[in-house]
């Protein structure tokens, strides 16, 4: 007898629609086709010991799988339970009327219970795209897949659960999930709060700015200055994720396996990669592709501390993404592509000691220094807005009691300034300063002639790029944003012109 069982396959962060055809026939073997991976192949071996231990049984016949479309590589262990219900619905132990209405995926433990899988949510998606009535997931998956609203989800412990239900002698509820009270609950949860910083009221203020503008931003600073600290708490005055973003981002984090029983990602993601992470662990790839670290921060922030120490190649991949906002993985025979529009905040020392030149306990030379800034290439650095330093926070600031500005408060701040431009790029593809090009920079970036002057003088002084000038251009309009003046003033540009310390290298 011929079943066929619908599963599903993740490429990317979209799910593509899998059938798996079993047929039983007179013979003896058992003969898995359909490019199947290691995992896949070992699966009769968990699913004879699952049906076993569940008072259910395979068939000494000749059987017969294939996993269409045949030219497609499958991974993974999540094939096991439509496998295993093929199985026995080809050899006739469960009906299988109903069986073609649901998607069903689940990796089988040797007792016949179900560990959780990756993707449950794009799996969930597809389905629904496609008009399945259902799908059937382990229970762990559930409250992930429920986000996708107009399709049941049915959580299951066993596959003795799923053939009780085929055969008519359980019935299985829906699972649901409100998505919109879950979302509000959590939209604000961050574990870290600006209040808790003390002093640095400069660098807070730059980060305001980073943040309204969606700018990246590198804070440079000796060890025990706070840069980490800060950095942590940036993601708190982000404006909060839109369900959209939460869905999107959700997607990524769970194709990756790193929602931890989590349904949706509720607060803008923040990743922070060890400095010995390797190019592909970065960006994302392997033979079979999975997302990085900079897509695992999309919507959110990306902090690589210590910058210099990260690897050359490694931060040269990071400047088509920068750009882009997005990553793609070519392989012989597909090409993914995986979001990534972040936010990056890097962090580093002023040398190799770890100080600036005229510090007492610096013990770098000028060419040291040099040659220590110099693993940070120019191209890098002109992907980065906002050049911060970050002086050691004195007693008197840190013996105060008094708690400094809320998260709440400055996001508040920075939502106004977003929401300005929101509405000034409109009908564009740009959705904030930082993303601004040419066109958008004489359109909405006029100067008037205090500005125009500021700015000359400077690029005199200092030498400066073209590229330089576009950086202060931008941030001047978001510096605007937050004082909801239409215009750009010669305030605004100076305030930007201070974010330029590797500009100035007046510390070197």
């Amino acid at each position: 007898m011929l079943v066929k069982i619908f599963a599903s396959a993740i490429f990317g962060v979209s799910a593509q629609t899998i059938i798996v055809e079993v047929n039983i026939d007179q013979g003896v073997g058992y003969h898995l086709v359909g490019l199947p991976d290691s995992a896949i192949k070992e699966s009769n071996f968990r699913i004879n010991a699952a049906l076993k231990n569940s008072d259910l049984k395979l068939p000494g016949k000749k059987i017969t799988i294939n996993m269409a479309p045949a030219d497609l590589q499958k991974e993974g262990s999540a094939y096991d339970l439509p496998i295993a219900i093929g199985i026995l619905a080809a050899s006739e132990q469960i009906k299988s009327d109903e069986i073609g209405k649901y998607v069903m995926m689940g990796e089988l433990s040797l007792d016949g219970t179900l560990r959780p899988i990756k993707g449950a949510l794009p799996i969930a998606i597809k389905a629904k795209e496609e008009g399945f009535e259902g799908i059937i997931l382990p229970k762990q998956n559930a409250d992930e897949a429920s986000v996708v609203q107009g399709i049941n989800v049915f959580a299951i412990d066993t596959i003795k659960e799923v053939v009780d239900f085929f055969n008519d002698k359980i019935k299985l509820e829906p699972h649901q999930v409100d998505l919109n009270q879950s979302f509000l609950d959590q939209m604000n949860n961050y574990p870290f709060d600006f209040a808790d910083v003390k002093g640095q009221e400069n660098v807070k203020r730059a980060m305001e700015v980073a943040a309204a503008g969606g700018h990246n931003i590198i804070l440079i600073g000796p060890p025990g200055s706070g840069k980490t600290m800060l950095a942590k708490r940036i993601s708190s005055i982000l404006p909060p994720l839109t369900i959209d973003e939460a869905l999107e981002t959700t997607k990524i984090h769970s194709v990756a396996g790193k929602l931890a029983n989590k349904s949706l990602v509720t607060i803008r993601p923040f990743t922070s990669p060890h400095s010995t992470i390797s190019d592909v662990a970065l960006v994302g790839g392997g033979s079979y592709p999975q997302p990085g670290e900079i897509s695992l921060a999309h919507n959110g922030v990306l902090f690589l501390d210590e910058l210099p120490e990260f690897k050359r190649s490694v931060l040269e991949v990071m400047r088509q993404p920068l750009e882009d906002r997005e990553v793609t993985i070519s392989r012989a025979k597909f090409t993914v592509n995986y979001p990534a529009s972040f936010m990056l905040v890097a962090s580093m020392n002023p040398s190799p000691s770890g100080y600036f030149m005229n510090d007492p306990n610096n013990t770098s030379t000028l060419p040291e220094m040099q040659r220590y800034m110099n693993k940070i290439s120019g191209p890098l650095l002109d992907r980065i807005d906002l050049h911060i330093e970050v002086n050691p926070v004195p007693f008197d600031d840190l013996s105060q009691e008094r708690k400094g500005e809320k998260s709440e408060v400055i996001r508040n701040r920075v939502i106004k300034a977003r929401n300005i431009q929101t509405n000034r790029f409109e009908n564009t593809k740009v959705h904030y300063n930082s993303q601004m090009g040419p066109k958008e920079l004489d359109k909405y970036c006029e100067l008037d002639d205090a500005s125009k002057n500021l700015i000359k003088i400077v690029m005199e002084r200092l030498n400066l790029s073209a590229r330089a000038y576009d950086r202060i251009i931008r941030v001047g309009r978001t510096i605007a944003d937050l004082d909801e003046s239409e215009k750009i003033l010669s305030k605004h540009i100076s305030e930007a012109i201070q974010y330029r310390s590797l500009d100035r290298n007046q510390w070197m």
